[in-house]
């Protein structure tokens, strides 16, 4: 697992070419797969966890405003 980088560097050029010759599925395609293999690094393990807290906290800060319930402090 050690020339993971060079695999994601290739990954994203990838993307990028394809890009560039506008072929979206191939795009797509190296990017999720670089992704993947981003996540498989111990640099990458923590973003499916930040990713969740993220949208928790969104959707905690969201969900009073969305109800019409009004938050404490902010009485009429």
């Amino acid at each position: 697992m050690g020339s993971v980088g060079v695999l994601i560097l290739f990954m994203v050029l990838g993307a990028v070419i394809c890009a560039k010759a506008r072929v979206a599925m191939g795009a797509v395609a190296f990017s999720l797969i670089a992704l993947v293999l981003f996540i498989a690094t111990p640099v990458g393990a923590g973003l499916p966890d930040a990713i969740s807290t993220f949208v928790s906290a969104f959707d905690r800060a969201a969900t009073p405003a969305l109800n019409g319930a009004e938050t404490a402090g902010t009485g009429s």
